[in-house]
């Protein structure tokens, strides 16, 4: 056995997916399913199998193993993905020369994140990091906050890293690392943060792949200087201190996200570890859907300037365009979520995040102090402004139910919301049946031999001598278990999949998850029935393919052929074998 298969047969896959997404287990079998996380959809289509420690998405057709699901969930190579199921689960990794180029520069890159956040942060404790920890206890940050969100200083002569670089890393990887920059003239390179407090960005599984640093000398521009794009880092994925708040999302059933840095440091510190930030841009889909995985529910805390309410407003967009339920806190004294926990304390913080507000009466909130709402005119058109938002909502009913609630809070008739947003008729779309074009028996009898040894050894040498087979829908599954049967090996779901082409891998998939997990011990008596059943109808299905036969062999005046046919057919006729 090679190493990647030791990994694979020693992870559970279902408790390797249950830290990205929660999972419902379904009535007692080995099958769990989730909201999927790589497509928007509000019922659960998302599929994971333990038994066959396998996964697949009825609405979107993402399908595969434990490998396949961490390099498309954490966009790694596949070296990446072993090496961190492995560390994960506490195996040892063999020592080898990894000759993928790929993943050779992502491991160096991972390495120079690591050394430069343990540089930043050993800066940090010396005397050229006296104006960043005074400027961090200014803003009220503990000793012990510095020690656990790792915050640092970049030397400011802009050669630190450099130095540690240069012995230990190629010109192309320290171009690649996005912490240094070459210089336009005189050849070399400088550090591309200097005399910033550093505050580093983590992926979900807790590595080191960006910065964002602050100035901290007036005058120094940007304000916020964060890591550009590189082959680790790319800011529209990544949400700041996920890694760390993803259990507590899970556990509380929501997140909460705020605009920067110093407010996820400030919450969090409130004993509210369930916050997230983005990383200095526009909240995205990929960012969206990333805490989506964890819980579907979010409180969105801006600054209450005109910036963070124009960046809320957008960013609820999103959140409801991913079929979020979003509530919006507001906080009084126009102070942003830090300043806030530092002026009144944690408790009272947790108190106004409970109390959260929906985001159609944050909104409908903003109306009443827009317009007048002493007169008809006011508050029609307060109802009108929030019209728009109501009217993205997706499912009819909901946004039928949410206009009445908005138009009742704003002292609006009822007669306003039937004429622009309709409702009498309004119906509960069923969501759509999936359906599989795969006779019943043949599905069943797959399953069957998917599930039993014994069903397998008793079943297939029958099985393989009915003509039917070449008719299967899943006719190159069974070919290709019947090989593997062959090879006398001991049967792995993974080892069909891997025989397969990408269509029919999508067609196992279907076939398996299309049914009740069948119980092992009734295996071999399904696959019985079934097999009986094929029998009842190969000789039909025989007889009309023999006539086919040899319609084309006369037409070819291919008489041999055609009377060699012939004979056969009389013999089935004649039920004689």
């Amino acid at each position: 056995m090679d190493f990647a298969e030791q990994v694979k047969s020693s992870v559970d896959i279902v408790r390797t997916i249950a830290e990205y997404l929660p999972l419902k287990q379904q009535r007692g079998s080995s099958r769990y399913v989730g909201l999927c996380p790589f497509h928007v959809e509000k019922t659960p289509s998302f599929n994971v199998d333990g038994a066959k420690q396998f996964y697949y998405c009825h609405g979107c057709h993402a399908g595969g193993d434990v490998f396949k699901f961490v390099m498309t969930i954490d966009n790694v190579t596949f070296y990446e993905a072993l090496k961190l199921l492995a560390e994960r689960n506490g195996i040892d990794m063999p020592k080898r020369d990894v000759s993928d180029p790929d993943a050779k520069l992502r491991g160096a890159l991972f390495e120079m994140h690591t050394l430069a956040a343990e540089t930043f942060h050993a800066n940090l404790r010396t005397p050229a990091g006296t104006e960043a920890r005074k400027y961090l206890e200014t803003r009220g940050v503990t000793a012990a906050q510095m020690e656990e969100f790792v915050l640092g200083v970049s030397d400011p002569g802009g050669r630190q890293l450099v130095q540690k670089f240069e012995s230990r890393f190629s010109p192309e990887q320290l171009d690649q690392s996005g912490l240094v920059l070459k210089r336009q003239e005189g050849g070399g390179h400088f550090d591309r943060f200097r005399g910033r407090l550093m505050f580093p960005i983590h992926n979900e599984s807790g590595k080191v792949i960006g910065f964002g640093g602050r100035a901290l000398r007036p005058g120094d521009e940007p304000k916020y200087l964060n890591s550009p794009e590189t082959p680790l880092y790319r800011k529209s994925h990544v949400l700041y201190n996920l890694h760390r708040a993803k259990e507590a999302v899970r556990k509380q059933d929501y997140g909460v996200l705020v605009e920067g840095y110093m407010d996820v440091i400030g919450v969090y510190s409130a004993g509210v570890h369930n916050v997230v930030a983005s990383c200095g841009t526009a909240l995205t889909n990929t960012q969206v859907r990333a805490i989506k995985r964890h819980s579907g529910r979010i409180v969105v805390n801006f600054d209450p300037d005109a910036a963070g309410a124009n960046a809320s407003e957008k960013s609820i967009q999103m959140l409801l365009d991913e079929a979020m339920q979003v509530k919006v806190l507001a906080l009084d004294g126009g102070l942003d979520p830090d300043e806030y926990v530092k002026q009144f304390g944690a408790e009272r913080y947790r108190q106004k995040l409970e109390k959260a507000d929906a985001y159609f009466h944050w909104l409908a909130d903003r109306a009443r102090k827009k317009f007048d709402m002493r007169t008809v005119e006011g508050r029609l058109e307060g109802f009108k402004f929030v019209s728009p938002a109501i009217a993205r909502i997706p499912d009819r009913l909901e946004r039928f139910a949410v206009a009445n609630d908005v138009a009742s809070y704003l002292g609006v008739e009822p007669r306003m919301v039937r004429e622009q947003f309709g409702g009498g008729g309004a119906k509960v779309r069923k969501p759509a049946l999936h359906t599989l074009a795969v006779p019943a028996a043949e599905r069943l009898l797959l399953n069957a031999l998917l599930t039993s040894d014994p069903a397998r050894e008793e079943i297939i040498p029958q099985l393989r001598q009915l003509s039917a087979v070449k008719n299967f829908a899943t006719k190159e599954i069974f070919e290709a278990l019947f090989a593997l049967w062959d090879a006398g090996k001991s049967f792995r779901y993974a080892d069909l999949e891997g025989r397969l082409q990408e269509n029919d891998r999508h067609l196992l998939s279907q076939v398996v998850f299309a049914d009740e997990l069948m119980e092992e011990k009734m295996a071999l008596e399904q696959a019985a029935a079934c097999l009986q059943a094929l029998k009842e109808r190969d000789p039909k299905e025989e007889i009309a393919e023999l006539r086919g036969q040899i319609q084309a062999a006369e037409r070819e005046g291919n008489w041999d052929l055609a009377m060699s046919l012939m004979q056969q057919l009389d013999d089935r006729l004649r039920g004689r074998k």
